[in-house]
């Protein structure tokens, strides 16, 4: 299916197409430490590169796209929301991957943070193919890029303190060890015999040991030099970083060198985005604190198609606020008014018809659906079920001419409304037609004739 270029992702994607040149298939990258949950802020890269993947495939274009659990990372803080803190604290320094589930669901605290979230990723029409770091590093599938970076040392050191104020000392060297005494990242490396043969020292033990980087699961690189590597390895054509990475010198500027100049490769095609607000609910966006507002939370709110709303009505490069207070109604208004232009219900100028209808395609999880879903406003649905208690079949079935295809839509946006009413909504948004006791209320005479008169 061939489309207009009308929306940044369309752009991105024949960016991508010009500066790649034709291939057969194009490699789409995204990525993150699962240390804590995956908040909101994080989706906002995994569904940006959706989208881009998704406007490629309506190219007509193949693509791989990959989601990177950078699980052999150092675990470097306890959040505050896990269970056993003083246990945790014993795997400081560890890699997350040897940090148990306190909470008892899985095998290792990286997992239980990469299962929450590749669980309901395919709720919102996300389904990427996923890479784990730590499995990689440890069957030794990264020596020769472990080994190129010892053999340009020299030039990556050079590269990196062209943006630091204090220069790398002349013995540092490009890798990190996890010490096989204590699991621990508190170690020194001695020497490289310009081969495969590393010499370190744990700090913890003050043991030494050599460990060839074809068999050893203990050598990794750093992530500055990590993160350009596997552009190489896996040809990545294109990934988004936050605009933390890309100012000027950050770490995107020195991965696109660090690719060139050592590894011989390509950078991929990129854009910077921006943070997100949230408006209406306390809690700080941050992974390893525990505090923060996830993908799941919103969908209490929000239904999939709003969510993807949220991201594809908004140039990615622009901060937004998701919202749980009295916004969320306009936010549900907005999407409506672009179903409605979508379906030809609202007329518009053909400019904001294309622009809109685009963001319509790229805002559904899988397909468009083949009639326009029945509407009921944000607003008179919250009236409904405030009304009724709750009771959504109720309240749906007060609808006149719901087809049985849009009852299931109708029924998460119900739930949605039902659950903003209870959690989040103003006080004075909220109200009910039954008191808190069954006590009858008495009535004169002019007052039952007039409830006689409103019957008939």
């Amino acid at each position: 299916m061939k489309t207009q270029s009308v929306h940044w992702a369309d752009i991105n994607a024949d960016k991508i197409i010009r500066e790649k040149g034709d291939k057969e298939v194009y490699v789409c990258a995204s990525g993150i430490t699962p240390s804590g949950t995956v908040h909101i802020g994080n989706f906002r890269e995994i569904i940006s590169v959706d989208l881009v993947v998704k406007a490629l495939r309506n190219k007509g274009k193949k693509v791989r796209f990959i989601y990177s659990w950078d699980d052999y990372d150092v675990f470097r803080k306890v959040p505050v929301n896990m269970p056993d803190q003083d246990l945790l604290t014993e795997y400081l320094r560890k890699p997350i991957t040897l940090v148990p589930d306190t909470k008892g669901s899985y095998r290792s605290y990286a997992e239980a943070n990469e299962k929450d979230l590749e669980a309901i990723l395919p709720v919102v029409g996300v389904v990427p193919e996923y890479l784990y770091q730590a499995e990689r590093y440890r069957a030794s599938e990264y020596a020769e890029g472990i080994r190129t970076a010892l053999e340009k040392k020299d030039v990556i050191r050079a590269l990196l303190d062209e943006h630091r104020t204090t220069p790398l000392p002349e013995d540092w060297m490009p890798v990190s060890v996890f010490s096989n005494f204590t699991d621990k990242d508190n170690t020194k490396v001695l020497s490289w015999d310009g081969e495969w043969g590393i010499t370190y020292l744990c700090l913890d033990t003050d043991k030494e040991e050599t460990v060839d980087i074809r068999k050893t699961s203990a050598v990794k690189l750093p992530w500055r030099i990590d993160w350009p590597m596997r552009w190489k390895e896996e040809t990545v054509d294109f990934e988004p970083a936050g605009k933390d990475h890309h100012s000027e010198g950050g770490s995107f500027d020195t991965a696109i060198k660090v690719v060139e100049e050592v590894f011989g490769g390509m950078a991929p095609v990129t854009f910077q985005y921006d943070f997100i607000r949230i408006k209406g609910r306390g809690g700080k966006i941050s992974s390893s604190s525990g505090e923060v507002i996830s993908l799941a939370d919103v969908l209490e709110v929000y239904p999939p198609e709003i969510v993807r709303y949220l991201f594809a009505g908004t140039r990615p490069n622009s901060e937004f606020a998701i919202s749980f207070d009295l916004d969320v109604l306009k936010i549900y208004e907005d999407y409506d008014k672009c179903e409605r232009i979508y379906f030809g219900e609202q007329k518009v100028n053909d400019k904001k018809k294309a622009k809109e209808s685009r963001i319509y395609e790229l805002s559904q999880v899988n397909s468009v659906p083949g009639k326009m879903p029945h509407q009921v406003p944000f607003r008179h649905l919250c009236n409904l079920l405030q009304i009724h208690n709750g009771d959504i079949d109720t309240v749906i079935g007060l609808l006149d001419d719901v087809q049985p295809e849009q009852i299931e839509r109708l029924k998460v946006r119900t739930k949605c409304a039902w659950n903003w009413i209870r959690e989040f909504s103003p006080e004075d948004f909220r109200f009910s037609l039954t008191g808190s006791n069954d006590k009858k209320i008495e009535l004169n005479d002019m007052e039952i004739g007039a409830i006689k008169l409103l019957k008939e």
